[in-house]
């Protein structure tokens, strides 16, 4: 899927309300909508912030009769909630792990509004990929709390463009320690570039780098059977020959 930028005042509640109306409204075989309180099985592989806007973003629907991809298409298409569209349907084998706990990485691409200093930059980007650790505090809530950022940059490209110079980075998603945050890659690059930050356009998370899928482990040998030991009803083999 597709989505542009939402407003601010659209949280995570009113996004999830905006899905659940959608997929009620589409007609499919939804698994869940046929619950007591229907709540449609879907899923949205990562969050995604308010202010950047997706190009190929990942969700899992289970539906509990299976349908051509022609009509799953035209009933979703038609009842996205605003700011989506659809680009692909993939059939997936049930057995397969959800796509949540599948998401290795994010891929995003930031331009900058102003001219800007491309090697400088550049230089900037391989100084924080080069850093053992990159300690930084960010507001939670009512509370500050530092981490270390390093451990969730995996790339970071610098390429001039037509429109200014492009900042492409590939941010780890940890299971334990959280997902790389784009804002909080792009202020430490300008702290490095010497602490004039440049002017950001049109950040975009261009996809979402899946872990491969985990084979289901090999059932355990089972032991050899003993032999039971011979009784009254059970001759031994000398028995039995003699």
């Amino acid at each position: 899927m597709a989505r542009d930028r939402r407003p601010e005042s659209r949280g995570q509640r009113d996004l999830v309300a905006a899905w659940d109306a959608a997929l009620a409204a589409s007609g499919l075989p939804v698994a869940g909508l046929d619950a007591p309180r229907p709540k449609p099985r879907f899923v949205l592989a990562a969050p995604l912030g308010a202010d950047v806007r997706g190009d190929a973003e990942l969700a899992d629907l289970w539906l509990v009769e299976r349908l051509p991809r022609w009509r799953v298409r035209e009933a979703l298409t038609s009842n996205l909630p605003a700011g989506y569209a659809l680009v692909d349907l993939y059939d997936v084998w049930l057995g397969e792990s959800a796509l949540p706990g599948r998401v290795a990485a994010s891929v995003y691409r930031a331009t900058t509004a102003k001219p800007v200093d491309g090697d400088a930059l550049g230089r900037a980007a391989a100084a924080l990929l080069a850093a053992e650790t990159l300690p930084r505090d960010r507001r939670k809530g009512e509370v500050t709390v530092s981490y270390d950022l390093r451990p969730f940059l995996a790339a970071i490209d610098v390429r001039r463009t037509s429109e200014g110079v492009e900042v492409r980075m590939t941010l780890r998603h940890d299971p334990a320690r959280g997902i790389g945050r784009p804002g909080e890659a792009l202020a430490a690059l300008g702290e490095a570039l010497g602490g004039v930050a440049p002017d950001w356009k049109g950040l975009v998370r261009e996809s979402l780098i899946l872990a491969e899928p985990t084979a289901p482990e090999p059932p355990a040998p089972r032991p050899p059977r003993r032999p039971r030991p011979p009784g009254p009803d059970r001759p031994t083999k000398a028995d039995r020959d003699g």
